[in-house]
């Protein structure tokens, strides 16, 4: 069946919970550590920007849609208009592989990376919910599984806005028996920094015990000799793993650092894009764990390739942010590769059920730190083009 509409707008898609948290959020809260922290006279935290995200809905002959969420909507939305939808319009939406390496080889030219492998996901996980739609399957049969229906989780703790000992008590309440934290202070605090992110994972050790994984991330903002020091400050706190620890693209990094610290197990990802990298470090073992993000790397369709590699190389994989939307979801609940499933942008601040936290409607939500995807079809959406529509916003 042909495909006969491509259409990409800006929406907003944040929760609105109706339950007030257990505790204020706090002003004086330290945000986790940036690139840019080296320049104290910027704002600390998180890069701002004016870009939505992209809701990306891809027709068929016969009126059925299907729907991929984006990042970045400025820029990306101009991609997929204005170059993918021309070339897409018209081939068979059932011919997802085919339409994978349309994409990827009509980008080559301005990089498959970056902005590009933006939009290339959004339109690829629309293409995936419209196949399972037509077909009446969800799409983890589609992609052979279920290989499990219980996936366990973990969660996140990317706002230390409410404190971080209130989330993580509120996560272990919620049942999450893995917890990750990110560091505060970075390579321009020198010694200091150093203590300080070893008070942070030593407190969360002793708040979580010898029962639940401890995993620590450094959001790309160190440099080897820092992560190398580090490392063997935090051996006593048995950290499950070391996460996004320099610049993605510093893979010279990842050689020596694989070197220098053998012991530590550690994984990324997040921040690469299409194949190439993930095959460069598959084949040379500098990660243990890859760790995609579905909504970035290239979709569906580049997750599973990279679910392969990691199969062919004994590494796992772990969707980042998987458990957020049912992209991540259902790649889980299929590939073999797949062991946790993560949980982040906040979770839920503490007293904030999870159901109050979903984004898209029809999205599973996890219980007593495991989650089973929805068995619909496609990815399980429960909306309406007009309540996308309801949501759109400028720019």
């Amino acid at each position: 069946m042909e495909i006969t509409q491509v259409r990409a707008f800006p929406i907003r898609t944040q929760p609105t919970p109706t339950t007030q948290p257990r505790v204020q959020k706090r002003a004086d809260a330290l945000p986790i550590v940036s690139p840019l922290n080296r320049y104290p006279d910027l704002p600390a935290g998180w890069p701002p920007h004016t870009w939505s995200s992209t809701a990306c809905v891809v027709t068929a002959r016969d009126g059925t849609w299907g729907f991929g969420l984006g990042s970045h909507s400025g820029p990306v939305n101009r991609i997929i208009v204005d170059h993918l939808a021309p070339l897409i319009i018209g081939q068979n939406c059932m011919a997802t592989e085919r339409l994978f390496d349309i994409m990827q080889r009509a980008t080559i030219m301005y990089g498959t990376a970056g902005l590009a492998s933006y939009a290339i996901s959004a339109v690829d996980m629309a293409l995936w919910d419209l196949k399972g739609k037509i077909l009446r399957r969800p799409v983890y049969e589609l992609l052979g599984g279920p290989r499990t229906t219980d996936i366990p989780c973990y969660a996140s703790a990317t706002d230390h806005g409410y404190g971080i000992e209130n989330s993580i008590d509120w996560f272990l309440e919620l049942g999450f028996k893995a917890i990750k934290v990110f560091f505060r202070h970075g390579p321009t605090e020198e010694m200091d920094g150093l203590r300080r992110n070893e008070e942070l994972v030593a407190r969360a050790r002793e708040q979580v015990g010898d029962d639940c994984e401890l995993m620590a991330d450094a959001w790309m903002s160190f440099d080897p000799e820092y992560v190398v020091r580090l490392v063997e400050i935090l051996r006593p706190y048995r950290l499950k793993w070391f996460e996004d620890y320099v610049s993605p693209e510093d893979l010279g990094s990842y050689v020596k650092l694989r070197q220098r610290i053998p012991h530590q197990t550690l994984a990324t990802s997040e921040h690469w894009y299409s194949i190439p990298p993930f095959a460069f470090a598959a084949a040379n073992g500098l990660v243990d764990i890859l760790q995609p993000d579905i909504r970035w790397v290239g979709g569906i369709s580049t997750a599973v390739r990279i679910c392969h590699l990691a199969e062919a190389h004994a590494l796992s994989v772990i969707a980042h942010g998987g458990m957020n939307y049912p992209y991540g979801q259902h790649l889980s609940a299929a590939l073999p590769a797949i062991s946790w499933g993560e949980s982040s942008e906040g979770v839920s601040p503490p007293g904030v059920p999870l159901e109050e936290m979903v984004q898209l409607p029809g999205t599973a939500v996890i219980r007593n730190g495991r989650l089973t995807p929805s068995d619909a079809p496609g990815f399980g959406f429960e909306f309406s083009q007009e309540w996308l529509e309801e949501r759109t916003v400028d720019g």
